[in-house]
């Protein structure tokens, strides 16, 4: 959460700030602010809503500097006030800051003793006496940072200039993703290569306890000791155009429209190879894999619900035991390891910090098989983990999820796939089937995105509501869960739900007139049972709104309403299920009048706990 963006050139960088701001407020947007060195002084402007608030007042008090940092913030420590927002100044000294600093309170009260005076609310008005107080003993820039992040515990990513040197800026990072942008005479600093992906893709990712200094010519990194390391350097292939929305209104609406060609391009490998194989993985992953006994999936939100997907597939097609856990509890829970299980973290952005600590959790008690599942190459949790598996989503901007979750899911299905091939579960007939089946899926979840218009006139009966509820079975049960989780993300709707079965165990109370009744009821096995448990909703004067296949046996009735997406798709069908519950919640925000891709109280990569 929150962003960061930083540059130092001999061009006027207050465009650039901005413009990085702007492409970095997905991940915050409480509040904007940026810091300059103006001749010998720090210049500041920070305002409370979006950038577009804080750009003009730049503006308006005439911004141009060739050094400066600027930050977009999503509320932790201190309310969203003007005092609170990025950067925080001491006597010269500006920095910006992503993460928590735990030990603010004590590093608070031996500062007041030395004479400082707090203005903020933060953590990080901490950080920004603290490197004065060190610069006031004499240390140069660096070695005050330096010095200072070494009292600091907690996750930080910081950027910093001083009045006092105005020729450079010093960046550190513990357990909060940074990195810096090499360009010709230029260099930057930002939280993701988005916001400077309009000056440079040359890039460098610092790791754990790094310091940076940058100044228009050199970069400079060194290791948590302070001792001078190489870092490589990286070309991003983020491009400009998937950071544009192009003809749509929203990033989240263009997101959900390029689902067909990130299932291609995340598939893409497995068809090139013509099969499912543990290379797919890594060099070394058929060692890894080959005599595994489980599996242990670790991750947060819309991740989670993907691991709760796998987890009916990898039982069932490799026949081996699976568990999945939100990170944020196997972290602090006193977990039993087997080393042969594999433990899978997911996580779009690759830092996200719950599921970073349960995996050095899982691997401080044994396990040494680790696959991650990311959609963002060289980020923190694929470096930490043995194996990983890249989806190709490209860059996401809207909070709420969308194509991140469906590559998830065919991620998770080529590792179940691999797993029982490796396991002696997977038969040639059997693998050609579900090759075909993947390389029909864009083409079904085009399909189920031409239902946009059918879904768009439910939205009008959602949109006055304030409660909903959604029901599925089996592997779709989880699918019900993503709905739910989408809906009250955008629309502000409460929605919770509930395998179809547990409606007798408590929430049919709840089940009246005002509340609609979303069931994922595609033509499987269970979809009798589904259509059982819809009878209990319509007796109790339920209305609902059925997303089932093409050649399922039910029709429209009174009271009941049915999307039929493609004929049923087989093993596949969460995922193209998937797409009716985004563009419901999608249409019901809109039909509402909510902020879609930046819905209140969130952001988009969670960097803190």
């Amino acid at each position: 959460m929150c962003g960061i963006v930083g540059a130092i050139a001999d061009r006027d960088v207050v465009p650039v700030l901005i413009e990085g701001l702007k492409r970095l407020e997905y991940r915050g947007y409480d509040s904007a602010g940026i810091a300059v060195l103006d001749g010998t002084d720090v210049r500041r402007v920070r305002r409370t809503g979006r950038v577009s608030e804080m750009e003009g007042a730049a503006q308006a008090e005439g911004f141009h500097a060739q050094v400066g940092i600027g930050h977009t913030r999503w509320a932790t420590h201190g309310g969203v006030t003007e005092a609170n927002a990025h950067p925080h100044v001491s006597h010269g000294v500006a920095l910006v800051h992503n993460g928590i600093i735990e030990n603010h309170d004590a590093q608070r009260d031996k500062l007041r003793a030395m004479g400082y005076e707090f203005e903020s609310q933060t953590d990080t008005e901490v950080i920004a006496h603290l490197i004065h107080s060190f610069l006031a003993q004499g240390l140069d820039l660096l070695a005050a940072v330096q010095r200072a992040v070494s009292e600091l515990h907690g996750a930080y990513a910081l950027a910093v200039v001083s009045r006092q040197e105005p020729g450079r800026m010093i960046a550190a990072r513990m357990g909060c993703p940074l990195l810096v942008g090499l360009g010709e005479g230029e260099n930057f600093v930002a939280s993701d290569v988005s916001a400077i992906i309009q000056a440079t893709r040359k890039v460098i990712f610092l790791e754990e306890g790094d310091t940076a200094e940058i100044t228009r010519e050199s970069v400079r990194v060194f290791d948590e000791a302070g001792a001078p390391i190489e870092r490589e350097v990286h070309l991003s292939d983020v491009s400009l155009a998937s950071l544009e929305l192009g003809p749509y209104s929203h990033f989240m609406q263009k997101e959900i429209h390029e689902q067909p060609r990130a299932i291609a391009d995340t598939i893409e490998a497995v068809i090139d190879n013509a099969g499912f194989a543990p290379e797919l993985f890594g060099a070394n992953a058929a060692d890894a894999l080959r005599d595994i006994e489980g599996v242990q999936i670790l991750a947060c939100g819309t991740s989670y619900y993907a691991g709760l997907t796998a987890r009916y597939w990898i039982e069932a097609i490799a026949g081996l035991p699976c568990s999945v856990e939100i990170a944020s509890e196997y972290r602090y829970r006193t977990a039993v390891a087997n080393p042969k299980h594999l433990v899978v973290t997911i996580s779009q952005s690759g830092e996200t910090l719950d599921t970073m600590e349960a995996l050095k959790y899982a691997k401080s008690l044994g396990h040494d098989r680790t696959l991650s599942i990311c959609n963002v190459p060289e980020s923190a949790i694929p470096r930490a983990s043995k194996l990983v598996y890249y989806t190709r989503a490209g860059a996401e901007i809207g909070v709420a999820s969308t194509k991140a979750f469906t590559t998830q899911l065919v991620a998770l299905f080529t590792l179940t796939a691999t797993l029982a091939k490796l396991h002696g579960r997977l038969d040639d007939a059997l693998e050609t089937e579900y090759l075909d089946a993947l390389r029909h899926l864009p083409g079904s979840v085009q399909y189920a995105l031409n239902l946009e218009p059918q879904i768009s006139a439910w939205a009008e009966k959602f949109a006055p509501k304030d409660h909903a509820l959604f029901l599925g079975r089996g592997v779709h049960y989880p699918i019900a869960l993503e709905g739910a989780l989408k809906l009250k993300e955008i629309s502000y709707i409460h929605a919770e739900a509930y395998p179809a079965g547990e409606l007798k165990h408590g929430p049919l109370a709840l089940v009246d007139a005002a509340m609609p009744v979303v069931v994922i009821a595609p033509n499987d096995r269970l979809l009798e049972k589904v259509k059982s448990n819809m009878q209990e909703v319509r007796a109790r004067g339920g209305e609902l709104f059925v997303f089932t296949d093409e050649d399922s046996e039910f029709g429209a009735s009174e009271g009941v309403h049915v999307i039929r997406a493609p004929r049923h798709v087989g093993v596949l069908s969460p995922i193209m299920h998937t797409i009716p519950v985004q563009l419901l919640a999608y249409h019901v925000a809109l039909a509402r009048g909510t902020d879609v891709d930046k819905p209140r109280n969130l952001a988009k990569s969670v960097t803190v706990e």
